[in-house]
């Protein structure tokens, strides 16, 4: 199985880049997974509720471009579904045996399009807290190595 994280957004702070590249060294012997950032819509000063749509627009075209054929849609989205670490890892694990490749999105600053939503073919939540974009990605990482560490039988979740 083969996960890419299509992040809209880049140029991330320093403390993000090092957080995010301490998991992936950690989960690249259990599973291949790729950080591939995509640029956010060009945004004016004062954006009006017509030019937040075509942003969310804009972005969303973007992932759907940058999403593989065969790839599962996975989609962080707050009205998602909230799931344990043991329930991910479930989801992990039957990904795993079915042989799907996921791509899993950060969309933008200002959520995602309604196409994207409809394109999902999972929403999930990481939290009802409003989380800035840089630390979902750390948060992000974090889970997927523990969900992988449980799949795994690594002593990680036990003693995290």
């Amino acid at each position: 199985m083969k996960l890419r994280i299509l992040s809209i957004g880049h140029k991330m702070p320093s403390w993000v880049q090092t957080g995010f590249q301490e998991y992936l060294k950690r989960i690249l012997p259990m599973m291949s997974v790729e950080m591939v950032e995509l640029p956010p819509a060009k945004r004016s000063k004062n954006p009006s509720t017509a030019d937040i749509e075509k942003y969310k627009q804009t972005e969303a075209a973007t992932i759907l471009a940058a999403k593989h054929p065969k790839e599962q849609l996975w989609l962080l989205e707050v009205k998602g579904k909230m799931l344990s670490t043991e329930t991910l890892s479930d989801k992990l694990s039957i990904a795993m045996q079915d042989g799907s490749d996921i791509a899993l999105v950060i969309g933008g600053a200002d959520g995602v399009a309604n196409s994207l939503l409809q394109a999902a073919d999972f929403q999930w939540s990481l939290s009802d807290l409003t989380l800035p974009h840089p630390l979902v990605r750390v948060i992000l990482i974090e889970q997927l190595y523990r969900a992988m560490s449980i799949i795994n039988n690594h002593p990680y979740h036990r003693g995290g």
